[in-house]
């Protein structure tokens, strides 16, 4: 008999998290009164290894959506720091995120990234699984095993949280985690409704993905930066593909939120908003541009006003969901930054229209999206090669004592709190949104277990900044 005393269920536990396993000590390497940021937390290799623990494992991290999962049995692969998981939806329809790996001897039990199917198959010693993960059969389980195996206690191992925002899936694996809710805070459900109310939403087939020589965080702090604009993507201003009011608009309006999400980039003010309103009967308000026939919408300017807010519905910046997911411009794409090692992202970009929509505007908005970002993308390919060269240039011994310099705007700005509760700093192009990345991420490096951080984690700033 399995005479075991351990949990063998392989589902990450409260002591998995808060356990003092010696690691790096976690210096000051983010100083956010000066300015500055350590170059060592961009290529150590203990940094990173920490960062899956405590950063990845321990938060919410956004698996897919729900138009990807329908039906009973389909489902869709991803990964959690750089553990792959497969997100399906099983005979219940609820939504269940499964460590792929087979007990047995860890071999994966879904090679695809996404389909449908009745359960799960090991194709090393032909263990089955169903789809919630339990075992629910093997080879030779009498023969070989002569009733010696308890199926229940080796099935798949599985998130202990998985939970849904307006259509968003995610998952987090320690068992201590705070609510979806609690997390996202009203700053992360700010950059999730900016998709969400474009309308009735699914992700187009095909995530569109490609891998990075950088480490994870300088790809996440690109996302704030409207500074590197007309510098690294000056040729397609030559060319006439983009113009100095989109890649350096000076009009800038940044959001800061608990345990990390921030919002930066373009906003309008109450009073151009109002001006644009009178001026078009068919503006966008929320995006500041006319809407195309039968292209994305907002579901209504109630509705958007209502989930936006007053300061939201004029935040036109690029959102970041802590740690690692980019709410792109205008609201129709998602970007994972998926670390793989301390110096190579992969990232993976998801598209969405409204289902309603035309199909031959459906097929202008994915062209749109091919070229605009991803690995074919006139943008990206300009700053994958900043990042590269960032990343390299924190290896070495001379270059690597100095600190990075994120000082624009430091101390010059004020944070204006909004009657509805809402609060925003609107001024020029600046670093606050990274420096408040950069100081989150240290929190959590920092935090043994989830009521750690809980306790020390910053709230959101006020006043001076």
């Amino acid at each position: 008999m399995d005479n075991t005393k351990t949990d063998l269920t392989g589902s990450p536990s409260n002591s998995d998290f808060n356990s003092k396993e010696k690691g790096p000590k976690i210096h000051n390497w983010v100083d956010f009164e000066k300015g500055s940021v350590d170059r060592k937390i961009f290529s150590d290799e203990n940094i990173y290894q920490t960062e899956l623990k405590k950063i990845f494992a321990r938060g919410w991290n956004f698996m897919c959506h729900e138009s990807q999962i329908v039906e009973p049995g389909s489902y869709f692969t991803n990964y959690i720091g750089e553990d792959h998981v497969i997100v399906v939806r099983d005979k219940n329809l609820q939504v269940q995120v499964l460590i792929n790996s087979c007990p047995h001897r860890g071999n994966t039990v879904c090679r695809a990234e996404q389909g449908q199917t009745r359960s799960f198959f090991c194709s090393y010693h032909g263990w089955n699984f169903s789809l919630d993960g339990k075992l629910i059969g093997l080879p030779g389980q009498d023969e070989f095993y002569r009733g010696g195996l308890d199926k229940e206690k080796w099935g798949l191992s599985k998130a202990p949280h998985v939970d849904i925002y307006k259509g968003f899936v995610f998952a987090s694996l320690d068992p201590d985690a705070i609510s979806l809710e609690d997390f996202l805070g009203w700053v992360g459900r700010l950059g999730l409704d900016q998709v969400a109310e474009q309308g009735d939403i699914e992700v187009v087939d095909g995530i569109q993905k490609n891998v990075i020589q950088c480490n994870w965080k300088l790809a996440v702090d690109n996302l704030f930066d409207w500074y590197h604009g007309n510098v690294s993507h000056g040729s397609a201003m030559k060319l006439g593909l983009l113009t100095e009011e989109f890649v350096a608009p000076m009009s800038q309006m940044v959001i800061l939120g608990e345990y990390g999400h921030a919002i930066g980039g373009p906003g309008i003010s109450q009073k151009e908003q109002q001006r644009l309103i009178e001026k078009y009967q068919h503006v966008d308000t929320a995006s500041n541009r006319k809407k195309p026939k039968n292209a994305n919408s907002w579901r209504g300017e109630k509705s958007a006003k209502d989930a936006l807010g007053p300061v939201g519905i004029r935040c036109k910046g690029h959102p970041n969901i802590f740690p690692n997911l980019w709410v792109s411009t205008g609201g129709t794409q998602l970007c994972l930054r998926l670390p793989k090692g301390p110096t190579t992202t992969e990232l993976w970009w998801f598209t969405f229209v409204e289902k309603s929509m035309a199909p031959e505007v459906k097929k202008k908005v994915i062209q749109g999206a091919i070229h605009f970002f991803g690995p074919s993308g006139m943008l990206e390919q300009d700053d994958g090669e900043n990042w590269s060269h960032s990343t390299n240039a924190t290896k070495g011994f001379a270059s690597s004592r100095r600190p990075l310099n994120f000082k624009m705007g430091l101390g010059l700005d004020e944070i204006v709190v909004d009657d509805s509760g809402q609060s925003s700093i609107e001024t020029v192009v600046n670093e606050h949104a990274q420096r408040w990345t950069y100081k989150s991420w240290q929190e959590w490096m920092k935090a043994e277990s989830w009521s750690e951080l809980i306790k020390n984690h910053s709230s959101e700033p006020k006043g001076k900044i």
